[in-house]
């Protein structure tokens, strides 16, 4: 929580994704970003954490945040930005420092992120959870709030069925991601829960068809009946660690056998001494960038949680308590770790440590057998 607080602008109101750039996903690598912005994605995880953790003035100064952002969207364009500086400013070009090398050698070291200028879907699915989320623990929503909501699941009605870029903002190919796929029911999902607790009004009977074909899409269209298991993307055979969202979102039930086939897909595939790696990146699979990545941090985490939740609580608390050893002697991690568990990537990764939060919150329930009573 304190190194949240710390990646928090008393100012602004928004969360860094991590207080550093130049900092590579490998050692002397290409994966070299610049990660002093803040990510809409992040927005759900953040409400969700500060709530959980009793820190409602840091909530809502970063929906405060959100809702500047939806305001200069609405004034502006109908499409929201990915990520934003800290003060909002939308346009983030990327520049190579060619004089300057990262950790290891690392070039090009790049300041700024072209990430703003790419589609990912998944992200009004992550807003609208936030909205959702501050709005049952918190204050209800105004009216020019609600209009900016129903604009933007207009939009997500109208462009859910889009190519994109997805989560890791692949840079191999826009395709029909399973996560973007998910997080658009989520918007839809979460705008109706929102207006039937608030009675608010809005084109229902639209988003109800919307949600329903997202739904169906996703049955018929990202599992795979050979292999057993979902997919990454539509015609993939690949897996993907971003799906263990989908009983986190409350897609799917945490036991659910086609679930439960894909979290053990996944175990088998992507899982090496607790820590989760986001996808293959082989021959079979490029994501167009040179090189290795690590294991990714909240993946790791997301994975404990998606364990607890099915009530593999020993072997949850297991790989918990694995992951705490891989801290920092500051108990505070990066965005990715390497085959020996060393960090690599930019630091402290706040979406780590989200991601910990709502795994250690769960697990602590399970453990102590208390029913779960505050959800997302």
């Amino acid at each position: 929580a304190l190194a949240l607080k710390l990646l928090t602008s008393r100012k602004h109101g928004g969360i860094v994704a991590a207080a550093t750039f130049g900092l590579p996903e490998t050692e002397g690598g290409e994966r070299n970003w610049d990660y002093r912005y803040t990510w809409i994605r992040d927005a759900s995880f953040t409400v969700y954490a500060f709530m959980r953790l009793g820190y409602t003035e840091e909530a809502n100064a970063f929906m405060g945040w959100v809702r500047e952002r939806l305001d200069d969207c609405c004034e502006q364009t109908e499409k929201l930005g990915i990520l934003y500086a800290l003060d909002g400013h939308a346009e983030l070009p990327e520049e190579h420092l060619d004089h300057l090398t990262g950790y290891g050698g690392a070039q090009p070291v790049r300041i700024g992120n072209e990430a703003y200028k790419q589609v990912q879907l998944d992200i009004y699915g992550e807003l609208m959870d936030a909205v959702y989320l501050a709005n049952k623990y918190g204050d209800a929503i105004s009216h020019d709030g609600w209009q900016h909501v129903v604009r933007q699941v207009d939009y997500v009605c109208e462009h859910w069925n889009d190519r994109d870029v997805g989560i890791w903002e692949m840079r191999g190919g826009d395709q029909h991601f399973l996560h973007s796929r998910l997080m658009c029911w989520v918007a839809l999902d979460r705008a109706l829960r929102l207006a039937f607790k608030r009675s608010l009004s809005g084109p229902f009977e639209r988003w109800n068809k919307v949600r329903e074909d997202i739904q169906n899409d996703i049955w018929d269209n990202f599992w795979n009946e050979e292999l057993g298991h979902f997919v990454q993307y539509k015609g993939s055979r690949n897996l993907d660690a971003s799906m263990l969202l989908m009983p986190l979102v409350r897609f799917v039930g945490a036991n659910d056998p086609k679930w439960l086939a894909t979290l053990d897909a996944i175990e088998a595939a992507l899982v090496r001494d607790g820590m989760v790696f986001r996808y293959r990146n082989d021959d079979d699979h490029d994501d167009g960038l040179e090189g290795e990545e690590g294991a990714f941090v909240a993946c790791s985490f997301w994975y404990v949680e998606c364990l607890a939740r099915a009530g593999r609580v020993e072997q949850a608390h297991l790989e918990f308590e694995q992951l705490l050893r891989y801290a920092n002697p500051l108990g505070l991690y990066a965005e990715e770790f390497d085959g020996h568990a060393r960090h690599l990537g930019n630091t402290p990764q706040a979406l780590s440590h989200l991601a910990l939060i709502s795994a250690a919150s769960f697990l602590d329930r399970k453990l102590s057998g208390e029913q779960a009573l505050w959800q997302p």
